[in-house]
């Protein structure tokens, strides 16, 4: 009898182990560049013990992948990307409602983004959308500098602009929205027709453009503006551009997936990425966007918001689950099958 007691016993012990081991694992869906992913990988397992499975994809994918894992949630926690996708998995029950002990610290935008999406996501960073060109090339081929978001339509640059597709990239997604708030939809879409006939390639991710020209395989990258600051900063020959007619933003998001396996280690996570320490290692990768946290360090490279003519971009109109699929439809009948 001693001997079963002493197996049960150890039996119990082993069992509790493994729960308290399941407990402190995350699964953690990242879409904002690659070394900042990793970067918090490491730093919030060093931080809490807790075990990370990160997998980095574009914000347009991870949405499709958390939907299609929706009756079998296989992550816990979506961190970066634009936040029409993350509005969007909001509004379809994809992700949970969570009010942090964090939000007395962030910036109004963030707070917006949450209520605008019943505390189903928060805003980690923003950034604003615009360009970037390699000056090399430009000269190279004898084209004037762009100033303007029409001036990528003019037939000297025809098959020099790369953009992503809005089908994958949330920085495309934002190009398509902005376009049809800055010029109205019917001026909108023959932008995008326009800039179609001069789009070498439409990438998966929405920073590969800016990463091709500083390579010297692309003239025009269209992406947020912090990525062009980024290769410039690294000393490629990028330039970047506010377009003088106006642009839209994006608030870079973060979401608890809806049903995730271990909820606990996914509000360690919310609430640590959301504090000043861990929005400042963003200084480190060379991430330049605006940090959502009051008190987390800013580069002096990062774009100053205030000096850019910025849209008032309706985040709850181009977030929602319809607005988007309608937008993204007619983009591929009446753009991309052109």
């Amino acid at each position: 009898m001693k001997l079963l007691l002493k197996f049960a016993v150890a039996g119990a012990l082993v069992a509790g182990s493994t729960v308290a081991q399941a407990a402190d694992k995350l699964t953690f869906y990242c879409s904002a560049q690659e070394d900042w992913c990793q970067l918090m990988t490491k730093e919030f397992s060093a931080a809490t013990g807790i075990k990370v499975n990160m997998t980095r994809k574009s914000s347009g994918e991870t949405f499709a992948q958390i939907k299609a894992e929706s009756s079998n949630p296989k992550g816990d926690i979506w961190w970066g990307g634009t936040g029409d996708p993350h509005l969007q998995a909001a509004e379809e029950g994809l992700t949970m409602a969570y009010k942090s002990s964090m939000r007395s610290e962030l910036q109004d935008w963030a707070l917006r983004q949450a209520e605008s999406a019943n505390d189903k996501t928060i805003g980690i960073y923003s950034g604003a959308l615009g360009y970037g060109y390699n000056e090399d090339l430009l000269k190279k081929n004898n084209l004037s500098v762009p100033a303007c978001w029409k001036d990528l339509l003019k037939p000297e640059y025809k098959g020099h602009v790369q953009m992503a597709n809005p089908n994958s990239s949330g920085t495309a997604y934002t190009t398509l929205a902005t376009m049809v708030q800055l010029f109205g939809e019917d001026q909108g879409f023959e932008f995008m027709r326009g800039l179609n006939k001069n789009i070498n390639q439409y990438t998966k991710s929405g920073s590969a453009p800016i990463k091709s020209a500083a390579k010297g395989e692309n003239t025009i990258g269209i992406v947020f503006m912090h990525d062009a600051v980024k290769q410039a900063v690294s000393g490629f020959p990028i330039k970047v551009v506010a377009p003088c007619e106006g642009t839209g933003y994006e608030i870079g998001s973060m979401s608890i997936i809806e049903g995730a396996r271990n909820p606990d280690s996914a509000k360690k996570f919310y609430d640590w990425a959301l504090s000043a320490a861990a929005q400042s290692l963003a200084l480190q990768v060379k991430a330049y966007q605006v940090p959502s946290n009051n008190g987390s360090k800013t580069s002096p490279s990062a774009p100053d918001l205030s000096s850019i003519k910025l849209i008032d971009y309706d985040f709850k109109k181009y977030g929602s689950s319809s607005e988007r699929k309608r937008l993204l439809k007619k983009w591929d009948t009446e753009v991309y099958a052109q």
